[in-house]
C-alpha cells in the first residue's frame, strides 16, 4: 500500500462521537503536501487512525452548504 502524508491544518469541529471514543469531524486537511481541503471523516482520539471520509474543495463545500440550505422542510428528518 502506498504511503501518504496528512496534516490537520485546522480542526473545525466535532460532528458526533461514538461509544468507542472515535469522533466524526470536519477539519481542513492537507493530503500529501497539497492545498488543504474540507474533510469529513471518523478519527481515533489521537488522530493516528482514521476511517473513510470525503474531502471537498472550497467550491464543493459551498455547493454542499447551498444544497443543504435550499432543501425543503419536508426533506428534513425532523
Amino acid at each position: 500500500m502506498a504511503e501518504f502524508k496528512y496534516e490537520i491544518v485546522k480542526e473545525l469541529g466535532v460532528i458526533s462521537e461514538s461509544a468507542k471514543g472515535w469522533t466524526k469531524e470536519l477539519n481542513l486537511v492537507s493530503w500529501n503536501d497539497k492545498p488543504p481541503k474540507y474533510d469529513i471523516r471518523d478519527w481515533a482520539p489521537d488522530h493516528e487512525k482514521m476511517g473513510k471520509g470525503v474531502s471537498l474543495t472550497e467550491e464543493e463545500m459551498e455547493s454542499l452548504i447551498g444544497l443543504f440550505n435550499a432543501r425543503d422542510e419536508e426533506d428534513s428528518f425532523e
